[in-house]
Order: C-alpha cells, then sequence, then structure tokens
C-alpha cells in the first residue's frame, strides 16, 4: 500500500528553469512546475499566454531555450517526440478520412515494431524488430474503444461521426499506445456547450479508469475546475498560480487569477490592522492578518459571498443598476457611490430599489498589491525631455536638483550656481497609474503600445499597455477599451517624478 502511495505522489514531469523565445521574444520564461504520476493537471490561461508552448516543449514539438524537463528525473530536453512515452490529442483531431474507425485507432500499433528476441539456428540469440501481431492489436483497440464507449464503431466511417464521437476516437487513438502521460492541448475545443459539458465528466471518469498523468491545456476556467486535480494558472509566459480548483478559486495569488478564474468584484484597500481592511469607504472586519499598518491592498469578494439585505441593515448601501436572470440565479449590479458592485443571488430585486448589502469576514480575501506605481530606467535627452519605457516625453528635470532651475539656454543651474548639461543623465523615473492616459489619436502621447490585458476594479479598469519592444504601462482608466486596442499614451510633465540613478560605486 505504501508503495502504491509514493508512485502516486512521484514526479514524473519536472520543468526546471524552462525558458522558451522565438524571433528573440519570450513565450515562457523561468518556469517551474512538476507533476506527480497520475495527477490531472491543466494548464490554464488567456491565449498567448505560454500553456500550448509549454506543452508542446513537453510532448518534444518545441525544444526549450534554455532550462530542463525531466522525465522520471531523466533529462529529455532534447529527445524527439517519438521517444517520449507520452501522446498528444489536439484540438484538431487529426483523423485519417479514408481509414475507418478502426483503421484510425490501429494506425499507431501498425507502424510499432517492438524488440523480439530469437535463437538462430546457430544457437545464438538475436533481437529482431518486429510487428505487433494482429490478434494483440485487436485486443489493444478493442480495449481503447471500450475506455471511450465506442465499441461496436469499429467499421463505421469518420465522416459518419459527431463531434464528440470523434473526439473520444482521436483519444483512443492516444491511449491504445498506452503512454505515461496524455497531453491534451484544448480537445473540446471544436464541441458545442452541451457536448463540451458532457465530456468534461467523460474525460475525468476516463482518467479515474485509466489511472495515467493527464495535462490538459485550456483557457475555459469551467473547463479547468471541473476536471483538474492541480491548476497552473499561466499569463504572459509566467506561473501566477499553481493549486487545487478550490485554493485557486478561493484563495486567489493577485487580481489577475481572481479575476480570470470566475466573476469577481476586485477593490483597491487598506489594512488598518491585522482582521480589518477598508474599502469601499467602509471597514470590514476578515480573517487575513500579517500585512504592515495602512498597507495598500487589493481585496477580491466573490459575487455570492454579497448578501443584499434592507437598506438600513446594510454594512453598504447602494441603488440597484441592473437584474439579469442567469438561471441558477440572478446576476445584479448594484451602485454603492462611485464602487459598482456585482452579486449573484436567488432574491430578485427591482432596478432603482434602494439596497443594503452585506459580507461576512470569511467573503473577503485580502491580497497584497503586486503593482503600485510605474518604475523605469530612463535618460535625459538634450531637448531635457526624459526617454523611457519605448518613448518620450516632456518631464521637469530641475526635481533632480533641489532649488535649481534652467537658462535661457536649457542648462540646468544648480543652487550653488554650477551650470549642467544633463543630456544622458540615467535616471529613475516612476508614474502612478491614475497618471497616464491612454488615446486612439497615435501622435497624441509620447509611446504607443497593445493593450494586452484590462482588470475591473469596482471604480476603475486597470489597463496593461504593451509596447513594440515589450515595455509595460500600467494605468487606471474609467473608460473600457478592448484588448489589442492600438493606443498612445500621454503623461502631464508634473506627474513624471524623477531621480537620479545611482551607480554601482554609489556615486550619482
Amino acid at each position: 500500500m505504501e508503495k502504491k502511495q509514493q508512485e502516486k505522489t512521484a514526479k514524473i514531469i519536472e520543468l526546471i528553469d524552462v525558458c522558451k523565445q522565438f524571433d528573440g521574444l519570450s513565450v515562457v520564461e523561468n518556469m517551474n512546475l512538476y507533476v506527480r504520476k497520475g495527477e490531472f493537471v491543466t494548464f490554464l490561461g488567456p491565449s498567448g499566454c505560454g500553456k500550448t508552448t509549454t506543452l508542446r516543449m513537453i510532448a518534444g514539438f518545441d525544444m526549450p531555450t534554455s532550462g530542463k524537463i525531466l522525465l522520471n528525473g531523466e533529462d529529455i530536453s532534447n529527445l524527439p517526440p517519438n521517444r517520449r512515452p507520452v501522446n498528444t490529442v489536439f484540438q484538431k483531431y487529426a483523423l485519417f478520412p479514408h481509414l475507418n474507425v478502426f483503421e484510425n485507432v490501429a494506425f499507431g500499433l501498425k507502424q510499432k515494431r517492438i524488440p523480439t528476441t530469437y535463437v538462430d539456428k546457430n544457437g545464438k540469440e538475436k533481437i529482431k524488430n518486429e510487428k505487433i501481431p494482429k490478434s494483440i492489436i485487436e485486443e489493444k483497440v478493442k480495449k481503447a474503444l471500450e475506455v471511450v464507449d465506442l465499441v461496436g464503431f469499429e467499421k463505421r466511417s469518420i465522416s459518419t461521426l459527431s463531434g464528440g464521437q470523434q473526439q473520444r476516437i482521436a483519444i483512443a487513438r492516444a491511449i491504445v499506445n498506452e503512454p505515461e502521460i496524455l497531453l491534451l492541448d484544448e480537445p473540446l475545443g471544436a464541441l458545442d456547450l452541451k457536448m463540451r459539458k458532457e465530456m468534461q465528466l467523460e474525460l475525468k471518469a476516463m482518467h479515474k479508469r485509466l489511472g495515467i498523468t493527464f495535462i490538459y491545456v485550456t483557457h475555459d476556467q469551467e473547463e479547468a475546475l471541473t476536471m483538474s486535480d492541480t491548476i497552473v494558472v499561466m499569463a504572459d509566459g509566467a506561473i501566477q498560480q499553481i493549486g487545487t480548483p478550490e485554493e485557486i478559486y478561493n484563495e486567489p495569488n493577485n487580481t489577475f487569477v481572481a479575476d480570470f478564474i470566475g466573476e469577481s468584484n476586485i477593490f483597491t484597500g487598506v489594512m488598518p490592522k491585522d482582521n480589518q481592511v477598508r474599502f469601499c469607504g467602509k471597514s470590514f472586519t476578515c480573517v487575513d492578518s500579517g500585512f504592515e499598518k495602512d498597507e495598500p491592498v487589493d481585496v477580491v469578494v466573490r459575487p455570492e459571498d454579497v448578501t443584499i439585505t434592507a437598506y438600513e441593515d446594510g454594512m453598504l448601501k447602494g441603488k440597484v443598476t441592473s437584474v439579469i436572470f442567469k438561471g441558477i440565479h440572478y446576476q445584479i449590479l448594484v451602485q454603492c457611490g462611485r464602487y459598482e458592485i456585482e452579486i449573484q443571488s436567488t432574491t430578485t430585486p427591482k432596478v432603482g430599489e434602494s439596497v443594503g448589502l452585506i459580507i461576512q469576514p470569511d467573503g473577503i480575501h485580502v491580497m497584497k498589491k503586486v503593482f503600485r506605481v510605474n518604475k523605469f530606467t530612463g535618460v535625459i535627452t538634450k531637448r531635457n525631455t526624459v526617454e523611457f519605457g519605448d518613448g518620450e516625453f516632456d518631464c521637469d528635470v530641475t526635481q533632480l536638483y533641489p532649488n535649481s532651475h534652467l537658462d535661457e539656454d536649457g542648462y540646468l543651474i544648480t543652487a550653488k550656481g554650477e551650470k549642467l548639461d544633463l543630456t544622458d543623465t540615467e535616471v529613475n523615473v516612476e508614474v502612478g497609474l491614475h497618471d497616464i492616459t491612454m488615446s486612439d489619436n497615435l501622435e497624441e502621447g509620447g509611446a504607443q503600445g497593445h493593450i494586452i490585458s484590462l482588470i475591473y476594479k469596482s471604480e476603475y479598469y486597470r489597463y496593461i499597455v504593451r509596447t513594440e519592444n515589450e515595455e509595460d504601462y500600467v494605468l487606471a482608466c474609467e473608460d473600457l477599451w478592448n484588448e489589442n486596442d492600438l493606443v498612445s499614451l500621454s503623461i502631464p510633465k508634473d506627474k513624471i517624478r524623477l531621480s537620479l540613478k545611482v551607480s554601482e560605486g554609489g556615486k550619482q
């Protein structure tokens, strides 16, 4: 019994400092994780986050730029796909239309050669790679079709099968080779909603029956929560959090995870002391501790953890602005001052009704504020502007030296009367989230880039804008923009905070 338990907890796959670049751009950065034998692990994240690239590196279709991939403790980083005990099921099933179901499932076995020992006429033992006997192939195909519940379909043409049936044939073709690891790259993406939900449950049951390791890729949060033992949440080529579905949902590490997994109310708050947090202009008792006094924090409250009550009994008070029926509950929006709060409830207040809201301590999740201010390294130009973040902006260079001023030729005069040419002076730059504005007029700002992320934080949206050379600006804006919009960025001169960059020797 103990041996079986050890086998289950043993690491079958381990990624150590794995990085992958395409044309000099990082797609996966410093990936460190392991997968246990028999585990169902899901890589979850938005398009372009690096999850499929990670899967392809495990499969051997892509090689890591740096780092190592271990299989049962052995380095397989440069091992070709055909020498790895791994099979992959893709979103496009890649079934052979000219072959029937049996022939599709048996295809890999027919190509396979197994070493067979025999004695020649001189009595010497020799090893010869031979085809798998037909009877064994038939037996293995039958077992694989039993697992996917398609016994009796052997002679059916692929074109006569539904999408769900084709998907199961693709899985049968993968498992018939008895791999140690089954990789699944968004295999349910082509199915309709009802079929997808049915297949989620079937895949989970299939995993339990087979007992092999499943590594699954999806951008569908519900899919990940339904099937997985462990979820790896990814964004921008990096792991954001690893945990069980319950941990990921109830204890998100940061606002990205909270926003991406399920619905969330995300607020900016402050922790005056342990077990007390202030947000939406009110103080609340919470179960979190270990923060500094008055430390800025992010606060997550799930919509199902907000209770509607009588107006006079509410911890927060507001007016209902929207009520939408969602089947098992109503999605309700309540405006409390400048804060918009989402509630999921079976009660149905009317639009325009004044209500109170109650949030219990265990419904409040407090997280450290990962991002407070934009920080860049910049250079002063001969025009006394500052170049940073792949852009150029007007600035006040006199803040670099107290009580200084500029003469008519643009030279800086210090308080002691020294005349300085600041051209090419390296500086530290800080810009607040609320001090950057976006515009669709690309000539208007000092830098431009594409919106790669947006998170709604109850009173504003938090955006990340990435420039052509992969510099990121984080900003707050009340207006809704679309992901991938190309925008220009403007920063008022008096909102750019500069300080002299300290050299390694400690001098400015």
